[in-house]
């Protein structure tokens, strides 16, 4: 029997320079590929691994996703008007921001719908629910009364009262104790931020700073007890945020602008008091959070670094967004229209007085007002109206929460 000609081994035929060269070219443009595609691939393995059945999210402005206006918008409440939710809304949506904060980013990453504001008709609250609302205070608002300075307090949607709101909404989510238990234990529950508007209220009352840092022991407490109030109610996994450089917002360093030099951060042009007044915020929080942890070892409680990531944010904000000339050729859908973006300042709001001022922020044309007006490109910014971050700018938080480094210990962890 006469045989057809013999199929050589590919694998034992010895290649030409030139077939080596290209076969080198061809590996070295295949890792290049697969190492920009790890990152979507292990983002999709760790959506795999956790999952949530809601997200629970409370806190302020940072957070609110429309609490504020479900009742009709104040008059006075600019970040209810346009350009408000320009960039990913299309229109304002209560959100004190351009777009998404990073409660919607947590569930996105879900795959759960954004969470809908608390207090709106007709929602369906069974994935989660935001019960933020701008203005809110960790300690109750008898406590600002007593003090004398509750006219800067817009609202009584304290850390308690948002718990209440909670425990009102429990009938439509479960039918029993246990069931709720159970329910909130496979439940994301994002606790803040809160602190903020605590001392924001007497700074901007005239409070001797002294005082104000007398609060401090008292604000991360409250924060606390409403932490260990929903692990009562059933709450496994939550992430408790801290505050941000309140030194570094276009707000503050419009207001509390000073020749001396010696009142600025060298590296960062950040007002030193009042970051290291937020700093010591977070680290008795954090402290606080860690003796909770130790009461409840079966929870995770998860501190959120807004701080951190504001202040990288701050002293390299062209690192973020950057890509190498292979990711560049990448599909867009995989990275994301933001992430093509790096940020080119932090100190400046988009949205503002129309570029007066080292910062473009003036209190007379605020975000919303007449003689205001938002800058072209957000997702280049990381300050969207002097005291709240661009969408561009939660989403590299978010990242961070679920990943690192801007929690401890991260939500994938």
């Amino acid at each position: 029997m006469r045989l057809g000609p013999r199929r050589h081994n590919s694998s034992l035929c010895l290649p030409t320079p030139a077939m080596a060269a290209a076969q080198r070219r061809r590996g070295v443009l295949l890792l290049l590929l697969v190492a920009a595609l790890v990152p979507a691939t292990c983002a999709a393995a760790s959506r795999a691994k956790k999952s949530y059945a809601a997200i629970f999210s409370f806190g302020d402005s940072l957070s609110d996703a429309g609490n504020l206006i479900v009742n009709g918008t104040p008059k006075a409440l600019t970040t209810a008007r346009p350009p408000y939710g320009m960039t990913f809304f299309r229109k304002p949506t209560g959100r004190c921001s351009n777009g998404r904060i990073v409660v919607d980013f947590l569930a996105e990453h879900f795959g759960l719908p954004l969470p809908p504001p608390s207090q709106a008709r007709g929602k369906d609250f069974k994935k989660g629910a935001n019960f933020a609302i701008t203005g809110a205070t960790a300690l109750e608002y008898s406590f600002f009364k007593a003090h004398g300075i509750d006219q800067r307090i817009w609202n009584t949607g304290s850390i308690n009262t948002q718990i209440g709101w909670l425990q009102d909404m429990k009938p439509v989510l479960c039918k029993s104790e246990q069931e709720c238990k159970d329910y909130f234990s496979k439940s994301l529950f994002v606790v803040g931020e809160f602190g903020g508007n605590d001392y924001n209220a007497p700074l901007f009352s005239g409070v001797p700073f002294s005082d104000v840092k007398t609060y401090v022991p008292l604000v991360a407490k409250a924060i606390t007890n409403g932490v260990e109030k929903l692990i009562e109610l059933g709450a496994k996994d939550l992430l408790v945020p801290g505050v941000l450089p309140i030194g570094c917002f276009p707000l503050y360093l419009t207001l509390y602008n000073s020749s001396k030099k010696s009142d600025y951060n060298a590296r960062t042009g950040c007002l030193r008091r009042y970051n290291r007044l937020a700093f010591h915020h977070n680290r008795e929080l954090k402290q606080q959070l860690d003796e909770l942890q130790k009461k409840y070892p079966k929870t995770k409680i998860m501190y959120g670094d807004y701080f951190k990531a504001a202040m990288q944010f701050v002293v390299s904000p062209g690192k973020f967004g950057k890509f190498s000339s292979i990711d560049v050729m990448l599909p867009q859908d995989i990275l994301g229209d933001s992430e093509f973006q790096s940020f080119s300042t932090a100190l400046q709001a988009c949205c503002g007085a129309g570029g007066q001022g080292n910062y473009n922020f003036n209190l007379k044309k605020k975000c919303g007002e007449q003689g205001a007006s938002a800058c072209s490109n957000p997702a280049s910014y990381v300050s969207w109206d002097g005291i709240h971050m661009t969408e561009a700018a939660y989403k590299r938080v978010a990242d961070g929460w679920l990943n690192g480094p801007y929690a401890q210990p991260p939500i994938l962890k």
